[in-house]
């Protein structure tokens, strides 16, 4: 079973709760349903026509699915349902969708019905009565009524979409399982399920002496620490500027902070300070507890905070001088399957040198871009940067934010360059199109002072056993060549990683943790920005040390049964400590570290000599590294367990 990412799924991890715990755990220990008699109910839908549970007395099932027009995952599972209710529509079962969330009005609901071709009835429940009714927690979340109207099952749509992953396919289609035992007079098997997805919003009676309000402090603190995501156009799934929408959003962001999911931050709070910081205080956190315990009150909106002022559509502190898109014309993201790393050109047309103080790489389609990385590279040149291993100009990466260089700090694009877009899509199920861009400020080449590069520790040698919970890799850079200073760190791993640690190694042997990460988190690529620069002394270097997961106990581990090794994909594994250095433009060295030794590249015919061991003419996989293993199986197009020299040829055509 393959597992996808995408900008979809960093939605539903950026407010979806999270961890064995929080998935679903409070929609199952309440009283359950099953058994329960549905009484009458009458809803309107977004049109204003009055639905009854009684006009679908000649149905044998009713499906009833209670939605939000904003939860990631209900966005995800619309095409399931519209599906399934088209599929069971002869036998009898009826499928009808309610929104019980404050925070959806009409129009919105009316907005999503047209955007995902909903065709059963979509009905507005006023108050959360009928969620009440039913014990409705979350959205989406499902209840199957037999000809009684009697609750015969209460859960999850079925198992492909969670908090941190995206199956391929489902392991178990919970809901269709159930309409087809049902409809063959069988019990359910299965009658509840785990719910993963948004609480519902429902209406609150806010305490009229609450000390804590919305306008006098919580939104001061999601100025501070949401709304530079959580605001139109950013990648949040909504916004967080307006008291009526956070109010419905107020008992999940509550789980979802007690949970320490939100605001994304992992840095062990004993090593290093950073200026991007985003964990709550405890103080915070506390506020935030007593109003969603004290009904979510507003207070008086003369206590609001100014608005802050944000770029529309960037990040960046002003509009770029620049912008380059990857391409004239939007590329076609394939609906299934795989599509290795994209690589696209882009000339900025520079005749001169161009120092750059800040970059924002903007996603075209969040949906379909996982992550971009751009380089400056000569026309013509390939493999640039290690193919972004050892560094890179600007980067895309879930949890990202763009922030300039440090003042008289910038990043140096040579003249004639070329910008180089290396884009790794994730299909969706549907055909996409995406045309990504990048942003530049650009500095006064007379007030630099310091030239920016990205580097990193970093290697590919390693295989990952098995089922092995706590694997240990590590990687150096050379001994510092000269002084340089450290702005940031961003480290990088797969689904596997658990946990990444910085150190920096000074020329006697003497060690210091510059970050530690003991919970690494994929979905969260965060560059740790330091709030003081860190000088690195000549014949230092900076040690990276990370473990694994491949155990079961993994909920993201795809394969705990494969070993694991260096691969571009997601069920591949990568270690890379990225880090920022600054040093004096007039510096005759181009970094302070010497890159990796790169080997040279060899062709099918050398590969095939190499590993041929019994020289039959194939490779069979007993001959091949264990850390190649995954290569092998990705070579070996026709799955008979041997690589023949015209599959090697066809991969290196592939890869070039």
């Amino acid at each position: 079973m393959r597992f996808r990412y995408s900008g979809v799924l960093i939605c539903l991890t950026m407010f979806i709760a999270g961890g064995r715990h929080a998935i679903g755990a409070d929609t199952r220990q309440q009283e359950s349903p099953i058994g329960k008699k549905v009484s009458e109910f009458a809803l309107s839908d977004f049109r204003g026509k009055e639905h009854k549970l009684s006009d679908f007395s000649d149905h044998k099932l009713l499906v009833v699915a209670f939605l939000g027009t904003e939860c990631p995952l209900v966005k995800l599972y619309a095409p399931r349902l519209v599906e399934l209710a088209q599929q069971y529509q002869k036998q009898g079962v009826a499928f009808i969708g309610i929104n019980s969330n404050s925070q959806d009005s009409i129009t919105e609901i009316a907005a999503y019905a047209r955007k995902h071709k909903i065709g059963f009835p979509l009905l507005k429940d006023s108050g959360n009565v009928v969620a009440d009714q039913l014990g409705a927690v979350r959205t989406p979340e499902v209840f199957v009524l037999d000809a009684e109207r009697v609750i015969r099952y209460w859960g999850r749509i079925d198992d492909q979409y969670g908090v941190g992953y995206l199956r391929d396919k489902p392991q178990r289609k919970d809901l269709e399982i159930a309409v087809q035992e049902l409809l063959a007079d069988k019990k359910v098997t299965q009658a509840v399920t785990p719910s993963t997805g948004c609480h519902i919003g429902r209406v609150k009676v806010p305490r009229k002496d609450s000390a804590v309000t919305y306008s006098n402090q919580i939104a001061r603190i999601l100025q501070k620490r949401c709304v530079e995501c959580h605001r139109d156009g950013e990648i949040a799934p909504f916004a967080l500027t307006d008291y009526d929408e956070v109010a419905g959003w107020s008992e999940m962001i509550a789980e979802v902070v007690e949970e320490q999911r939100m605001p994304p931050w992992h840095a062990d709070p004993r090593h290093g300070k950073f200026k991007n910081d985003r964990a709550l205080t405890d103080e915070e956190k506390e506020l935030i507890y007593q109003w969603v315990d004290n009904g979510a009150p507003e207070g008086n909106p003369h206590d609001l905070p100014d608005a802050r002022q944000y770029v529309t559509g960037w990040q960046l502190p002003q509009e770029p001088d620049l912008v380059i898109p990857m391409r004239d014309e939007p590329y076609r993201v394939q609906a299934e399957g795989t599509v290795r790393y994209q690589y696209f050109r882009a000339d900025p047309g520079f005749e001169e040198d161009r120092w750059v103080k800040a970059f924002q790489v903007l996603p075209g389609n969040r949906a379909v871009v996982h992550h971009i990385l751009v380089f400056a590279g000569r026309p013509g040149q390939r493999n640039v940067a290690g193919g972004g291993a050892l560094g890179y100009l600007a980067a895309y990466v879930p949890g990202l934010i763009a922030e300039p260089f440090p003042q008289g700090m910038a990043k140096k694009i040579p003249a004639g360059s070329q910008l180089v877009f290396q884009v790794h899509y994730t299909p969706i199920g549907t055909e996409q199109l995406d045309k990504s861009m990048i942003g530049m400020v650009f500095a006064d080449p007379d007030e630099v002072t310091h030239q920016v590069k990205t580097f990193s520790a970093v290697t590919n040698r390693f295989v990952i056993p098995p089922g092995a919970p706590n694997h240990r890799v590590e990687a150096s850079t050379s001994e510092a060549l000269f002084d340089s200073m450290l702005l940031a760190m961003t480290p990088h791993m797969h689904l596997r990683g658990k946990s990444f640690l910085y150190e920096l190694v000074y020329p006697d042997g003497k060690k210091e943790t510059l970050l530690d990460v003991p919970r690494y988190d994929f979905n969260w690529q965060t560059s740790y920005r330091l709030s003081d620069k860190k000088t690195l002394p000549k014949g230092a270097k900076i040690h990276c040390v990370g473990h694994y997961d491949n155990s079961e106990d993994n909920l993201n581990n795809p394969d705990p049964t494969a070993s694991i090794s260096w691969g571009d994909q997601t069920w591949d594994e990568m270690f890379i400590g990225y880090f920022d250095i600054a040093f004096p433009v007039d510096e005759e060295q181009e970094l302070p570290f010497k890159r990796p030794e790169r080997r040279r590249r060899v062709g099918p015919d050398e590969l095939l000599k190499r590993l041929d061991k019994d020289k039959n003419g194939q490779i069979e996989q007993k001959e091949v590294p264990l850390f190649l293993r995954n290569r092998f199986q990705r070579v070996d197009a026709n799955n008979d367990g041997v690589v023949t020299k015209e599959e090697l040829e066809a991969a290196f055509r592939n890869r070039d």
